[in-house]
């Protein structure tokens, strides 16, 4: 699956909550949830930022990073397990931060 496919097999099945979007970033794409950043599609497939509830969610998940130089994120071991992956999100969603807002010229 290419990462194309891949990010309209997690829209999919992201479908049942609102404010999910992704935008493509550098051959890969950059996932949100209500205009918060939560995860994306890397090299090595779709990886989640490191929350308290995503390590609940994922506690076979081991953290790498998904580039050279980037954080380490969890790469996401419920992508076929629906209910299991919305929910997930939807909790990970308070502990996310807040965007930044974009520098004026």
């Amino acid at each position: 699956m290419n990462s194309k496919e891949l990010a309209a097999y997690i829209t999919e099945q992201l479908s049942e909550l609102e404010d999910i979007r992704n935008i493509p970033m550098m051959g890969g794409y950059i996932f949100y949830y209500k205009e918060k950043i939560f995860g994306g599609i890397y090299g090595n497939g779709f990886m989640v930022k490191i929350t308290n509830s995503s390590k609940k969610f994922m506690p076979d998940s081991i953290p790498e990073p998904p580039y050279e130089g980037a954080k380490p994120m969890l790469p996401v071991t419920i992508l076929d397990n629906r209910e299991l992956l919305q929910e997930m999100v939807v909790s990970m969603f308070s502990e996310l931060p807040e965007r930044k807002p974009k520098k004026k010229k």
